[in-house]
């Protein structure tokens, strides 16, 4: 295997030429890209002219992004239990979803994987291939395709434990390893499977999980549970790099997590140390930098995948658009945001879909703090937790206990798009923000409307943001809600 610097470096030149040969348009004509995040089950369910008329008449839509591998239902499948039903579609609850596969799985382009691509292909529908089913009437009409792709989050497919992380403890854990060379394998054998059958407009991959560290201190929203011994990878492949790199020792970097576990029991627990919860952390790193360097160590690996995917894409079609999903723990989690430096990220990117759900992230910063103030900053009452984080993320939104019933507002939309902006200036790298319409959030808690869906996507392009992308799926949003985002667009004469 090659170790990352010659990686890097082979990449590079790749990488350069490839960018130099991609025009990574946002628009035709002028005309900003609207993007929507639409599965194969709504094509099923309502038929595809009927979708793509919908998707056109009530949100401006110029774009497919189409969750063709996928094994979450936030962006394939119907509504989630527990959610009210949208006003169009299949009026029941998803409760058989699988995932997978929702094109034709190729075997030859699958070589080295540990698995058999055939057991990726997803069941939901039959033998329908969404892309052949929706790419030739998108084109017929002049709208773009991107296939949206994720991780593989699906652990009882034969022969996935040679994918998998290992953790401090020797234990597979149910997350793909990012040094794993079969991991690897199998997702630029996806990006060549679909860039040479189709004739796509682009890819775009998320991966919505961070390093060791991360993972440890629940550092995300919902990240409460988080066993912080599970935390990795301390495989085979991790450790040969590790070694080839010589930059870190891996028993360090064990013992480290393992007192940083120790830290992290007592934490949640409510045991505080006597020094307090924020000095004993930084007493760990200081005692085990090789905590940090792991970190970092961990999103290398999943830089030079990107740069991999990227290269393989841009190798078979130099004019083909290849991005990622950004998290949206970028805007809560200051460890995580450290990570997302986005001109380096811009050497493998032709656009960056930036997470900022506006009616959802009222919540889900609620969570993080209820997660975050169990570990590192336990010190700290919530609301002033709160107000840390708003500083430090230039955030100034409503109190800790308003939050998850007002949600965010549009004025969060345009400081992160002209952050984003602003962090990828110089670059070829297009930010197109993600709108949250009808992401779920619990009882009571703030919901989208029409109006707010409206403010939030002209508030992105008063940024100067070149699109947007309506998400996370055409199935679980209201028709109304859907027509606030075109009605900006054409208030914005940007149709």
């Amino acid at each position: 295997m090659q170790n990352r610097r010659d990686f890097l470096k082979t990449g590079a030149s790749t990488l350069g030429a490839a960018s130099m040969a991609s025009a990574a348009p946002s628009t035709a004509g002028g005309k900003k890209m609207i993007g929507m995040q639409v599965g194969a089950v709504s094509f099923v369910d309502e038929g595809t002219d009927q979708v793509l008329d919908i998707l056109q008449q009530r949100g401006a839509v110029n774009t497919l992004f189409l969750a063709t591998f996928t094994y979450g239902r936030g962006i394939a499948g119907r509504q989630v239990p527990g959610q009210p039903l949208p006003d169009h579609g299949k009026q029941v609850h998803d409760l058989d979803f699988h995932g997978g596969n929702y094109g034709v799985v190729r075997p030859q382009f699958y070589k080295d994987t540990g698995i058999k691509p055939e057991d990726t292909r997803a069941p939901d529908h039959g033998a329908l291939d969404i892309i052949s089913e929706v790419l030739p009437k998108a084109k017929a009409r002049g709208l773009k395709t991107i296939l949206w792709t994720e991780d593989v989050w699906r652990y009882d497919i034969p022969g996935i434990e040679k994918l998998q992380e290992v953790d401090l403890y020797g234990r597979k854990v149910r997350r793909m390893c990012v040094n794993n060379p079969y991991h690897r394998n199998f997702l630029t054998g996806l990006v060549e499977d679909y860039t040479r059958s189709y004739d796509i407009d682009g890819i775009m991959w998320g991966s919505e999980r961070h390093g060791a560290l991360g993972t440890a201190l629940g550092a995300n929203h919902g990240g409460r549970g988080n066993d912080a011994g599970s935390v990795g990878c301390f495989c085979e492949f991790c450790e040969k790099k590790a070694r080839q790199e010589g930059n870190v020792k891996i028993e360090r970097v064990k013992d480290g997590y393992k007192e940083l576990e120790k830290f992290v029991r007592a934490s949640r627990s409510g045991k505080r140390p006597v020094d307090g919860y924020e000095v004993t952390f930084w007493r760990i790193l200081m005692r085990y930098p090789e905590i940090l360097a792991w970190e970092q160590f961990w999103h290398d690996g999943l830089r030079e995948i990107y740069a991999a995917m990227y290269a393989k894409a841009h190798a078979i079609k130099p004019n083909v658009q290849v991005g990622w999903h950004i998290w949206h723990n970028n805007s809560f989690s200051p460890f995580y945001r450290a990570q997302q430096d986005l001109q380096p990220l811009a050497q493998c990117s032709d656009f960056l879909k930036m997470v900022m759900y506006h009616n959802c992230g009222g919540e889900r910063m609620a969570s993080y703090i209820d997660s975050v103030t169990g570990t590192l900053y336990g010190d700290l009452p919530k609301q002033e937790a709160l107000e840390y984080h708003y500083r430090l993320l230039n955030c100034r939104e409503r109190s800790y206990e308003q939050i998850p019933f007002s949600g965010f507002s549009a004025d969060y939309v345009k400081r992160e798009a002209q952050r984003a902006m602003e962090g990828a200036a110089g670059t070829k790298t297009q930010i197109w923000p993600g709108i949250d319409i009808d992401i779920p959030t619990s009882k009571n808690h703030s919901k989208s409307t029409p109006q707010g869906t409206k403010d939030a996507v002209m508030a992105a392009f008063e940024a100067g943001v070149p699109g947007v992308i309506l998400s996370r799926k055409y199935s679980e949003m209201m028709l109304a809600n859907l027509s606030g985002a075109g009605d900006a667009v054409r208030e914005m004469k940007l149709a």
